[in-house]
């Protein structure tokens, strides 16, 4: 019998450590270690002990997953590790203003099949051809701005 209340306890003791050291492996061994207790129960206690210990083990399982789940997100220890701050920042310029390069004349430096690079006003720029390809030296229109790269099309 006190084997099979050490495996449940060590069992929910790593069930609840899987917050916070992540990877599933606790957990896993948790679960595992209280398998091995209702294991133990069915042999040392008969199947009326082995049924019991099932229950007690589901209901410690169900218990501690509403702890980690619903009870614990809403606590105060949760919110000490939560972030609560928004960085509305980007993580580079943009690469130029729409209406600076949208309707103006690109040269291609490079072969565009479909991306490569061009030039605007002397600023090189990487784009993609919409038409597919378009050889070195072409001249082009702008005609959009995605993230990174200009839309070039043949005119």
């Amino acid at each position: 019998m006190t084997l099979v209340i050490l495996l449940f306890v060590f069992g929910v003791i790593l069930l609840a450590l899987e917050i916070v050291v992540p990877g599933a492996i606790l957990g896993t061994i948790g679960g595992l270690m209280m398998l091995g207790g209702v294991v133990v129960a069915f042999m040392q206690l008969g199947s009326t002990g082995g049924v019991i210990a099932t229950l007690v083990a589901l209901i410690l399982l169900a218990a501690t997953i509403y702890l980690e789940l619903v009870w614990l997100p809403h606590s105060r220890m949760a919110k000490q590790f939560s972030m609560d701050t928004t960085i509305d920042s980007t993580s580079q310029p943009p690469l130029a203003l729409e209406a600076d390069v949208v309707g103006r004349e690109a040269v291609a430096l490079s072969v565009l099949a479909p991306t490569g690079f061009v030039r605007v006003d002397g600023r090189r720029y990487e784009a993609f051809c919409q038409s597919g390809y378009a050889s070195s030296g072409a001249t082009l229109k702008v005609v959009g701005l995605d993230t990174f790269r200009l839309i070039v099309t043949q005119p």
